[in-house]
């Protein structure tokens, strides 16, 4: 694979300004321009909006089971950060490329489109398909409908390699998340009257500090897998909006909050956990003074956590096609989980590194395109062989 045709590919897609509120069209266009130059067929799998697709498409044999090459579309917004220069323009400095998404992951779509003039040199005995989503960086929502359709084929792929920034290293596992946005109702009055009115801010911060210690004692005595490199389930608030004048007790303050659980912990357990408080204890409080007053919850989000065992074939695979013998996990969170809920086995190995995601002057390292380049190289030789072929050797 050509790295210079990568970074080429990397600046056209950076080009286009994808911040998860936008629509991601115009760069489903732009790549099935491409993909119709090597006669790739592909098909796009529309949000309730239409503005927003995923794009699939297959190389090789639609009736065998292959392999699926996934990524995002989508990146974060760059407001309020201090860039050096104009994010949706590449900038090259020191053999690193810059611009918003280089690292998260556009650099991985950049590669795996390098790869497609070789992917269709010569027939593939398995089939490589490209799995490129929308709104993965807002609660993995877009590529949900395409995996819906994944469960409905007739032969499903073995395996996926979703391609997170991880320096190529290959993931086994990452944590679910929850989050929710808790809207407290209370009762307005003169803050002269405080008793008289239900504080909305307070209960609010009553229920804050609950899942705090929810989230302490995940932290001290909570279940442990040292393969994070935060090692048990944690808890955190984000955002808190409330009140509009210090002598006016509050009727309403709104926060969020989530959780994210290695597999060892229940999710609902710990949700209801804090649902029960605010039944149980707080609401009962609140309508002895007004009884209209209450606290409501709202699942923003959320995804399911990737666990998969290190002895799996897809594993070993990424490990022989990437010339390396270790694994480990990752606390933030991917499309993963949702592929191997629907039974497709997957590890996330990406190029690139989580560190630069989501900042300002966000960067990739043109060694790390080749060390990808190398990967996709060694995985299209692997499915020209076949599965009953034997394994790549590096």
């Amino acid at each position: 694979m050509s790295v210079r045709d990568t970074v080429a590919i990397l600046e056209a897609l950076v080009g286009f300004d994808t911040t998860s509120r936008n629509s991601n069209l115009a760069l489903i266009g732009w790549v099935e321009n491409y993909l119709d130059r090597f006669g790739v067929a592909h098909e796009r799998i529309f949000d309730a909006t239409g503005a927003k697709a995923n794009l699939w498409a297959t190389i090789g044999p639609a009736t065998a089971p292959g392999y699926i090459l996934s990524g995002h579309t989508d990146v974060v917004p760059v407001d309020g950060q201090e860039w050096s220069h104009d994010p949706f323009h590449l900038a090259e400095r020191d053999g690193r490329l810059f611009g918003r998404g280089a690292a998260d992951m556009k650099g991985f779509l950049a590669c795996c489109l390098a790869a497609v003039p070789e992917m269709v040199a010569r027939p593939l005995a398995q089939p490589l398909h490209l799995a490129f989503s929308y709104d993965e960086e807002v609660g993995c929502v877009g590529v949900r409908g395409l995996i819906a359709k994944l469960e409905r084929a007739k032969v499903k792929p073995i395996g996926c390699f979703v391609g997170e920034p991880t320096e190529m290293g290959v993931v086994i596992g990452h944590k679910a998340k929850r989050s929710l946005r808790v809207i407290v109702h209370g009762k307005t009055c003169h803050s002269s009257l405080a008793p008289t009115g239900v504080n909305a801010v307070e209960y609010a911060a009553r229920l804050i500090v609950k899942i705090r210690d929810i989230t302490d004692r995940l932290a001290r005595h909570g279940a442990r897998d040292p393969l994070y490199d935060v090692p048990f389930t944690t808890g955190h608030t984000g955002t808190v909006h409330g009140g509009t004048a210090l002598n006016i007790v509050p009727d309403a303050c709104v926060f969020e909050f989530e959780f994210r659980s290695i597999a060892a912990d229940d999710l609902d357990v710990l949700v209801n956990e804090v649902r029960a408080y605010a039944r149980d204890v707080l609401e009962p409080e609140m309508k002895t003074v007004a009884p209209q007053s209450g606290i409501a919850f709202e699942v923003k989000s959320g995804f399911p956590g990737l666990e998969l065992s290190d002895r799996a074939d897809v594993v070993h695979l990424a490990k022989k096609l990437a010339g390396q013998g270790q694994h480990s996990k990752v606390a933030y969170g991917t499309e993963a989980g949702l592929f191997d809920a629907a039974g497709i086995s997957t590890v996330v190995i990406g190029p690139g590194s989580i560190d630069q995601a989501h900042k300002a002057d966000e960067f990739i390292a043109v060694a790390e395109l080749e060390k990808c380049g190398t990967f996709l190289d060694h995985l299209v030789a692997h499915c020209r062989r076949g599965a009953a072929a034997s394994p790549v050797h590096l």
